[in-house]
């Protein structure tokens, strides 16, 4: 992403803050793994939307004063020679500023500049008080680790009682939930290196072959086009561990028959895709295993002949579990419509972009810029067959685009793969 896109970003927030307001954005801290070592790091999805910048302990701070005209500042880690011959270069003020679009950049500690703000030191001639203070409130889970803007909203609360506090997800989400030219480009490319890597393990699969040797396909392909790898852990499953939708063992060995099961998604310049397939470990579908991918296979179709911008967003699951239903009695394999959740375990969309579950505000209808996933899964126990098929959608002006047709999604297309 040019620096453009990132200064855009944060003028479409900076639009909506309320004057005499401070916005603080982290980019985030390493979570400790074990002694000496740390989890690799990864900055604050709603950091790196405004700023473009992908490095720990820094911070977006920007003042809207009471005439509505905005200073922003971005705080850096400072220079650290030692520091960085063990962990690597930090980014340097210019870099920020080419990449974010910031050009007041400092290094060094931040918490005091923060503080004569928070105090209403009138650093900002316009700004006579502050009144309004925007974090990031979001939380996934009640019992969710704090991270830096719940810690800073503590102390805010304790010794500033004077400012309104603001939740910046709200704003955050919904302008995250419309792509933009330049994020759907960034997902097009995501799309063509999960191809690559799904294409990957068709191509390797026979019997025998263990789950963690289907990972290590995908991760070869992915590595042929930059450090990033995937954009979220891979779900890579054979046989009756395809019954765990979340499985990330990849200690199960493929038999003679089985279907494996890859969820997975290549990431481009912070962008990810979300696709899933379901695929014979010996290239040829059985009768039932089949018979249940083409029961998916039609479902998928027709809801991306039907998906439209003012369709509400509802409805998506419901026309899937409803569709599916209608395949499935047709194909003798269920008697009942209501009795759908026998097979189908999980819902059939959700937004992609910055995150695979992107955190977005979840919208009441379709409108075009919207990307989302159409994940249609049957789990079939009794016959040990279990897949799914997951495909991109981006609501276009008129209707839709599979973004991720390219990736074999017939029984015919995947059986040409595999047997070539």
């Amino acid at each position: 992403m040019q620096a453009s896109f990132h200064t855009a970003n944060r003028q479409a927030f900076y639009d909506q803050m309320k004057p005499a307001s401070l916005l603080l954005v982290f980019s985030g801290e390493e979570v400790r793994k074990t002694n000496d070592e740390f989890y690799p790091f990864f900055a604050d999805r709603n950091f790196v939307y405004l700023t473009g910048l992908d490095c720990k302990e820094a911070v977006l701070a920007a003042v809207k004063d009471d005439n509505g005209t905005v200073h922003e500042t971005l705080y850096l880690l400072p220079p650290d020679p030692y520091a960085e011959r063990w962990t690597g270069r930090r980014v340097k003020p210019q870099e920020a500023t080419d990449l974010s679009g910031i050009h007041d950049i400092r290094t060094g500690a931040w918490a005091p500049e923060m503080h004569s703000l928070l105090t209403g030191l009138r650093r900002i001639p316009a700004c006579s008080s502050l009144k309004h203070l925007y974090l990031d409130q979001f939380r996934q889970s009640p019992s969710d680790r704090d991270r830096p803007a719940q810690k800073f909203l503590a102390v805010v609360q304790k010794e500033y009682p004077f400012l309104r506090i603001e939740d910046a997800s709200v704003i955050l989400r919904r302008l995250r939930l419309i792509k933009t030219p330049e994020e759907i480009d960034a997902i097009r490319k995501a799309e063509e290196i999960t191809r690559s890597g799904i294409l990957a393990m068709m191509r390797a699969s026979r019997p025998g072959m263990w789950e963690y040797q289907y990972k290590a396909e995908f991760d070869h392909a992915l590595g042929q086009y930059g450090p990033q790898g995937p954009g979220f852990p891979s779900i890579i499953s054979a046989g009756r561990n395809n019954f765990c939708i979340h499985y990330y063992s990849y200690t199960g060995q493929a038999a003679d028959g089985d279907m494996v099961l890859a969820d997975v998604g290549g990431c481009w310049d912070h962008h990810t895709a979300d696709v899933s397939r379901g695929f014979p470990c010996n290239g040829r579908f059985s009768p039932q295993q089949k018979l249940l991918f083409e029961c998916m296979q039609h479902t998928s179709d027709y809801l991306f002949s039907i998906i439209r911008p003012g369709m509400p967003m509802e409805d998506v699951d419901a026309t899937i579990r409803a569709c599916n239903a209608r395949q499935m009695m047709d194909a003798g394999i269920l008697k009942r419509e209501e009795d759908i959740g026998t097979y189908m375990w999980h819902g059939g969309a959700h937004h992609i972009g910055y995150d695979v579950h992107d955190v977005v505000e979840r919208p009441e209808v379709l409108a075009p810029g919207m990307v989302f996933c159409v994940d249609i899964g049957i789990y079939h126990e009794a016959w040990g067959i279990g897949f799914r098929l997951e495909d991109n959608c981006l609501v276009t002006e008129n209707g839709c685009e599979n973004l991720s047709r390219e990736i074999p999604r017939t029984v015919a297309d995947i059986e040409a793969i595999m047997c070539s």
